[in-house]
């Protein structure tokens, strides 16, 4: 099997595989690729495997078979330039807004950065995403959408080449999580990062995506794929209909029953544990 070359898509699945304890096959020839300010999004059922994936991509699990590439690089372990948000922003409540912003940046696993290029980075993320005012405040002291915002300029102020997010949005009221998905597509603008989304929001998927992808069946694979166009998206519009009720149904048809869903793919993380956010910096 032939390494990517630097000048191929910034990431890369090949014939990716996974299982977990007892030989349960999770995830089985996964075939992918994201380029650099594209964002494809992951939908599928629930315990499908969508953050297992996520999961892999991100290096804290790591395929039992096939290969992960991320700028041409074989994917190891966790590396500096892929950075990943979970659904809960897994803000340390001791630190302030500013200083969870920055956690992490002076990590081994980090490249080495001055402190003033540090306190330059976290300050441009909190400008980003609209922080600067709370970046003194306590966790405890911020919104829910405010959290998710500076879990966000956690991940921008590393820099990174790749961005997972793992339904960062789904707790969140409908006029925030407006404001998320706007911000997500002017982040990807900005950055020209690649963007990988676990949503079970078909309506987001349809808004943000540049490629929505279908993971189904026990083991897992990719068994659709659609490709959307154009920045102005009406949902209501024809054509957004007919597709949402095709993805739709694609997605009814591959729902497993319960005795056949995989028992140990659902890595979904309600709550982040400290040492779980550590470790991805």
């Amino acid at each position: 099997m032939s390494v990517p070359s630097k000048s191929d898509p910034i990431l890369q699945l090949q014939e990716v595989a996974l299982a977990f304890a007892h030989d349960t096959p999770v995830l089985q020839g996964l075939n992918l690729t994201v380029a650099r300010g594209d964002i494809v999004t992951i939908i599928g059922p629930s315990g499908v495997g969508k953050s297992t994936l996520l999961r892999t991509l991100a290096g804290l699990n790591q395929a039992t078979a096939g290969h992960v590439y991320v700028g041409g690089d074989l994917l190891k372990s966790p590396k500096p330039n892929v950075a990943i948000a979970f659904q809960h922003p897994g803000l340390l409540p001791w630190l302030t807004v500013a200083q969870n912003v920055a956690f992490g940046l002076d990590f081994k696993s980090q490249p080495r950065l001055g402190a003033h290029v540090r306190q330059q980075r976290v300050t441009s993320a909190l400008a980003e995403v609209g922080l600067t005012h709370a970046a003194s405040r306590m966790p405890h002291e911020i919104s829910g959408g405010m959290a998710q915002r500076a879990a966000l300029a956690r991940c921008l102020a590393r820099e990174p080449d790749v961005l997972l997010l793992d339904e960062p949005f789904g707790a969140l009221d409908e006029v925030t999580r407006e404001h998320m998905q706007a911000l997500l597509l002017a982040t990807r603008a900005r950055h020209q990062m690649a963007v990988v989304l676990v949503t079970h929001d078909i309506d987001e998927a349809l808004l943000v995506s540049d490629r929505i992808v279908l993971l189904s069946g026990a083991p897992a694979q990719i068994s659709h794929q659609w490709t959307l166009a154009g920045n102005h998206r009406d949902l209501l519009s024809d054509p957004y209909v007919a597709l949402r009720v095709e993805i739709l149904k694609a997605l009814r048809q591959n729902m497993p029953s319960a005795s056949n869903a995989p028992l140990a793919s659902n890595a979904t993380l309600t709550q982040t544990p400290t040492h779980e956010v550590a470790h991805v910096l």
